[in-house]
């Protein structure tokens, strides 16, 4: 029988500065909730909104891989590794921090917001040699669609990390269906519903819902109004 947990989304952390307007699916910063550390490896899940102009000056990780998914507007990025970029919508960028990198991330317009996912995974190697990378996505591959878009393979879709993790995207019409096959042993799947309605097996989640899965082998995705979500597979067992 499969074990589910259901985070509701106006029960995630919220975080107002002004400037950043952050949603915490997870204990994250002055958001502390001993039920909610983490799922799995999944660490983090933060639903960012940044003010134009504004955004996160420089500071430190380390251990841990770090992925962010523009959802609208330009995120500039700078790291130690000397990496200047612009992160846009239909972009997602991964970080493997190892051993310690510094990095700022700001909104590159003034006028506008940018919001993106900013998304931990605990890694399976610890004290890497930092790695940044980030690959445009096509978005007509996830509609009606799951679409990869990070998986530990440096040679398959998507960008890759340090676990046994896959992530997908789909943007789907009213009514369509999909099985969801586990792609490890020990997985469990964390759906974030970006937008509309969905049904997973039998339980019904709505935008910004989180809810998690796992000691299943599949479950089945059903769009129940026009839908756009976020499938994490990661371990439940982390070291």
């Amino acid at each position: 029988m499969a074990n589910t947990i259901l985070h509701k989304a106006d029960t995630r952390g919220d975080a107002n500065h002004g400037w950043l307007h952050s949603k915490h699916s997870f204990s994250f910063a002055n958001y502390y909730d001993p039920e909610r550390m983490h799922f799995g490896a999944l660490r983090v899940l933060n639903d960012d909104t940044v003010a134009g102009g504004r955004g996160f000056g420089t500071h430190p990780h380390d251990n841990m891989e770090i992925i962010s998914i523009p959802l609208e507007g330009d995120l500039e990025h700078k790291d130690s590794m000397g990496n200047v970029a612009v992160i846009q919508n239909g972009e997602i960028q991964v970080m493997s921090a190892g051993t310690g990198i510094q990095h700022s991330e700001y909104n590159k317009s003034k006028d506008s917001v940018v919001k993106f996912l900013q998304i931990w995974v605990f890694p399976n190697k610890k004290n890497v040699t930092p790695r940044y990378d980030q690959i445009p996505l096509h978005l007509k591959d996830r509609k009606n669609k799951l679409q990869q878009v990070l998986s530990p393979n440096a040679n398959d879709a998507g960008v890759w990390i340090h676990q046994n993790a896959w992530f997908h995207l789909a943007d789907f019409d009213k009514g369509t269906t999909v099985d969801y096959q586990f792609k490890a042993n020990g997985n469990g799947l964390y759906i974030f519903d970006l937008k509309g309605d969905l049904k997973i097996d039998n339980q019904i989640i709505n935008t910004r819902d989180g809810y998690g899965i796992w000691d299943t082998d599949s479950v089945k995705i059903t769009a129940e109004t026009n839908a756009e979500f976020l499938l994490m597979e990661v371990p439940m067992n982390i070291n």
